[in-house]
């Protein structure tokens, strides 16, 4: 992880199309290489990387008291705090801004990870009280300004407050796309993330309240009742497998994309067009990308009726 660190402070995911794997055995030459490419502009919290090296260096310090994983984890924290826009948000590379890299990113919780290593920093919580002190007033900011990004992002349909897309636009805040399947969209999947991250908020301001039971009722409109994700072997796709959506009572699924004006779920292939069925996409695609999930069914059962008891 040392060497892996960019000197912005952050960490790559992959290096030319390599996924980062720090299990695998680092050869010299390839260490020299690492450490004489640390300029590169590589560095993001897309796919948990960063924020997964900041948690995996803090415990590290505290158990081995070895000061290179702590310095190397506030030049982390320093990264998280650098990136992050003027609006709260954060984007999924830094300082790497082409393509969809620069804009507010939700996608896989990244956003939502950096900001839940901020508070980890700001409250000194555990073993982040190892790291500089002065990191924790201008850590605390920072998930003060995301918080607000994440209220002002949360989109409104007809005036009223829903769900989130996987990236907004940094500039406008309103949903924009990503790659070419990744249309503007309300996501059953990264609101999850967003909603878990507001439940963990301390005296949740009446803003944060009213976002969290928009969200929540939003997620029940949406579901697709009766429904689950079945995985078969199929010879005849070039994939020799296939992803189809069978009737089973009392399940139910989520989609990934539902349509900004109907609520209506979509799906998109690598040619960028939206369609009603899954079916309708490439068999690639379908195997190859969540477009629908059980995600919000333990925030919905267990989580939010939780916080709500707690709240009362």
């Amino acid at each position: 992880m040392l060497v892996y660190q960019r000197s912005v402070g952050g960490w790559p995911k992959a290096v030319h199309e390599h996924k980062v794997d720090y299990a695998a055995p680092l050869p010299p030459a390839l260490r020299a290489a690492t450490l004489a490419d640390a300029g590169r502009p590589d560095a993001t919290i897309d796919n948990n990387a960063t924020t997964r090296e900041i948690r995996y260096l803090v415990t590290a310090a505290a158990r081995t008291h070895n000061g290179a994983y702590q310095r190397a984890a506030e030049r982390g924290v320093r990264y998280l705090l650098r990136m992050q826009q003027p609006s709260g948000g954060f984007p999924q590379y830094y300082p790497d801004s082409s393509l969809y890299r620069a804009q507010i990113t939700y996608n896989d919780n990244a956003m939502v990870n950096a900001l839940r290593v901020l508070q980890a920093v700001a409250a000194r919580q555990g073993d982040y009280a190892l790291l500089d002190a002065a990191l924790a007033e201008p850590a605390r900011l920072a998930v003060g300004r995301g918080v607000q990004c994440i209220l002002a992002t949360q989109y409104r349909q007809r005036g009223r407050l829903t769900a989130w897309c996987a990236q907004h636009d940094r500039r406008t805040l309103l949903p924009c796309a990503a790659r070419a399947f990744e249309l503007p969209s309300l996501s059953g999947d990264e609101t999850v993330g967003i909603v878990a991250f507001l439940l963990s908020l301390e005296q949740p301001t009446p803003a944060v309240r009213q976002a969290i039971e928009a969200a929540v009722a939003w997620l029940n409109d949406v579901q697709m009742p009766n429904l689950a994700l079945q995985e078969v072997t199929d010879p005849r796709q070039p994939s020799g497998r296939d992803h189809l959506l069978v009737p089973q009572p009392g399940h139910r699924l989520w989609a990934r994309f539902y349509d900004l004006t109907t609520n209506q779920p979509f799906y998109v292939g690598r040619d960028g067009v939206k369609r009603a069925h899954l079916a309708d996409i490439e068999n690639e695609r379908r195997v190859g990308y969540a477009y629908v999930g059980t995600w919000p069914e333990q925030l919905l059962t267990k989580e939010y009726p939780r916080w709500l008891a707690k709240e009362k």
